[in-house]
């Protein structure tokens, strides 16, 4: 395992890398619209297995739920692609480590929120049009539901679901860093996702693909007006949690500055986290 300043370290370059992304940026638009489309995964993975349970009353349904959307991240690491959750931890980190700049920084985040919501998109479209929830009326229901509860949460519960949710989130990613057996990663990252699933915290990403059903599909309470608000709170309360919660707490405990003049070595394949392997 890593020690925690030289977790930093690899975190740093990986913000290098992902700033770096934006002078490619059609290819850093596909890596984005991918991680965008596999967080969708786990949002039907989810209302496909935990809706029965749901609509049958039985009490597993959240745990089920949680278990299963361990699923979308571990894609997102293994396979490579990048997120806008996990962005918001390590483009900070490396601010922080004077390895990048503040406008380029923000430059990447605004293009990955959007490459994740046009793959969230296209890949709701997709969902939509195979019939997959219509041959599956407990999952289309608990997507409702979701849709339902997500409506009347104010900004406060949204804010304060997207801080706790990317704590979760950002912690999976920065143990996943810290270790260097894939195993180990493929569980830490589980048990991660199951705790933010299963408590009911809210991901800006996961919720891309659900308002984009609910649009599509027509559900009453799937608004461009509530797909807003939502995007805009949990967005804010997603960052939070990952630049000032686990990123700046654990530059806090270990970091200190590099020159962003200096020389950045590349992170060996055992260092790097493996989501940032897409670009490279």
């Amino acid at each position: 395992m890593l020690t925690i300043p030289q977790t930093l370290d690899v975190q740093a370059d990986a913000a290098v890398h992902k700033v770096d992304g934006l002078r490619s940026p059609g290819r850093f638009l596909v890596s984005g619209m991918l991680a965008g489309a596999y967080i969708g995964i786990g949002v039907i993975l989810m209302v496909s297995t935990a809706g029965p349970l749901t609509a049958a009353g039985d009490g597993s349904a959240k745990l089920v739920a949680g278990l299963v959307f361990g699923v979308a991240l571990t894609i997102v690491v293994f396979a490579g692609a990048d997120l806008l959750t996990s962005a918001m931890m390590i483009i900070p980190q490396g601010l922080l480590m004077r390895s990048v700049r503040p406008l380029p920084a923000l430059g990447a985040l605004l293009v990955t929120l959007v490459a994740n919501l046009l793959g969230a998109i296209v890949f709701a479209a997709l969902v939509v049009a195979s019939g997959v929830l219509h041959s599956n009326p407990a999952a289309g229901q608990m997507l409702a539901d979701m849709l339902a509860a997500k409506a009347h949460e104010t900004p406060l519960e949204l804010l304060t679901r997207g801080i706790l949710c990317n704590v979760l989130v950002c912690l999976a990613i920065w143990m996943s860093a810290r270790l260097q057996n894939e195993v180990a990663k493929i569980l830490v990252i589980f048990a991660a996702i199951l705790a933010f699933i299963a408590s009911g915290f809210e991901h800006v990403v996961a919720n891309m693909t659900t308002y984009t059903v609910g649009l599509l599909t027509g559900h009453a309470d799937a608004t461009l007006g509530l797909f807003a608000s939502n995007v805009l709170w949990v967005g804010l309360g997603n960052l939070i949690g990952g630049a000032v919660v686990v990123g700046a707490g654990y530059w806090f405990i270990g970091g200190r500055p590099r020159s962003a003049c200096a020389g950045h070595r590349a992170p060996s394949a055992h260092e790097a986290p493996m989501e940032h392997h897409a670009l490279a």
